[in-house]
């Protein structure tokens, strides 16, 4: 930070928000913005579900309550679609993942100075509050998913026949060693392109936020800052939707592949 009274550059305006507060070193290093606010996130999922259940009705149903019942629908809709199988566990996973992926990455409409100017009046200098900017949220999404994949292919195929699928899938058992090696990379594909397709889509969107915050510095261009700001947050609540629905969607297509049975397969 530069002492009190001077002004930042563009490039130093952008890295200060994109700094998380973080406390530890190395691998026990935490970043607690991105504790708070995803859970803060999740914390609203929850508060809409209790009041939904707590105010359900089979008459006439309130505005929160047809809203939630149209995501449900939809969700439901695509899981039945794709995972075929019975499972009590899939169709809530899914609708968990929408909505709370959703509402992590709706904190970046968020305008860019308000929550750290906010944070700074407590003393915290630097702040992100938007999780899935943070690589540990997105791979800690995908990592329970891929924990969830692995019980189903055990579930489904059995250990033998998860085992089998490493030693003969795709080429047959004369290539145990190339198949062993293909199907690992497969399987650590699913997590690492679920985590980082998520990321690097609403990093994007933040850093474009930021370029857009620092044309302040030029009053001239003030009026260009507000129109492209207004601009790109109408087009970011498309981005936002579609990268909860995608992830959603993936999670729920790699589950159904690894409902499949060792005969499928």
């Amino acid at each position: 930070m530069k002492p009190h009274g001077e002004e930042l550059t563009s490039v130093e305006y952008i890295q200060h928000h994109l700094k998380n507060y973080t406390v530890g070193e190395g691998f026990w290093a935490l970043n607690l913005d991105t504790i708070f606010f995803g859970w803060l996130a999740f914390a609203l999922v929850a508060l809409a579900a209790w009041r939904l259940r707590k105010n359900l009705t089979s008459g006439v149903p309130s505005g929160l309550q047809s809203f939630l019942e149209l995501i449900v629908e939809f969700v439901d809709s695509q899981v039945k679609s794709i995972f075929t199988k019975s499972s009590r566990l899939v169709a809530p996973l899914a609708m968990t993942i929408f909505v709370w992926v959703f509402l992590m990455n709706a904190l970046d409409l968020v305008p860019v100075d308000l929550v750290p100017k906010l944070l700074g009046m407590a003393g915290v200098t630097e702040a992100k509050i938007v999780p899935t900017t943070d690589l540990g949220t997105t791979f800690g999404l995908a990592l329970t998913v891929f924990a969830i994949i692995i019980f189903y292919n055990i579930k489904f195929k059995g250990p033998v026949g998860y085992l089998k699928m490493f030693l003969f899938h795709p080429f047959g058992k004369w290539l145990m060693p190339v198949n062993i090696v293909m199907t690992a990379i497969e399987e650590v594909a699913k997590p690492v392109s679920l985590a980082l397709r998520l990321f690097g889509n609403m990093f994007a969107g933040e850093l474009l936020f930021l370029l857009i915050a620092t044309l302040i510095a030029v009053q001239v261009l003030i009026p260009l800052q507000i129109l492209l700001g207004l601009g790109w947050a109408i087009f970011h609540i498309l981005v936002i939707t579609l990268q909860a629905f995608i992830f959603m969607l993936l999670s729920t297509v790699y589950l159904a592949l690894a409902s499949e049975s060792a005969d499928e397969h």
